[in-house]
Formats: structure tokens, C-alpha cells, sequence
């Protein structure tokens, strides 16, 4: 093996450990992200693993309490 291809896989190696130790970086601050998220909506007294469920609740109601306003007002002034 020439030692120009064995300056190439060393470059290549030190490249992979720079990118593995950004990824590594960037997972910890994800989790970090992640934690605080989950910390905030247990403050709101939802159940992280039933956001969705409370998402979808929520639209529900927003749509009906849209429609119950739309009902109560006069159609002329909707207009």
C-alpha cells in the first residue's frame, strides 16, 4: 500500500471520528431539548406520552366552541 493511500484512509479516519463527535454532540443537545420539553408539558399537566391525544382533543374542542360562536352570532353580521 502507498503511503499516499495510507494518508488518505488516515484522513478518512479522522474525518469519521470528527463527524462521530459532532453526532454525538448534537444527540446530547437533543436530549437536553428533549428533557426540557417533556419537563414543560408535565408543567401543563399533560402526560407526554398522550400529547397527541390531548392535540387531537383540543382541536376538537376549538372546532366546536368555533362553530357554538359562529351559531350565536346574528348570519347578517357574518357577512
Amino acid at each position: 500500500m502507498s503511503q499516499e493511500r495510507l494518508n488518505q484512509l488516515k484522513t478518512a479516519i479522522e474525518k469519521g471520528k470528527e463527524l462521530r463527535t459532532r453526532a454525538l454532540s448534537r444527540k446530547e443537545i437533543l436530549e437536553q431539548q428533549e428533557k426540557e420539553l417533556v419537563e414543560e408539558i408535565r408543567k401543563l399537566g399533560v402526560d407526554p406520552e398522550r400529547i397527541e391525544a390531548e392535540i387531537q382533543k383540543l382541536q376538537v374542542e376549538q372546532e366546536k366552541l368555533l362553530k357554538e360562536i359562529e351559531r350565536l352570532i346574528p348570519s347578517d353580521l357574518l357577512k
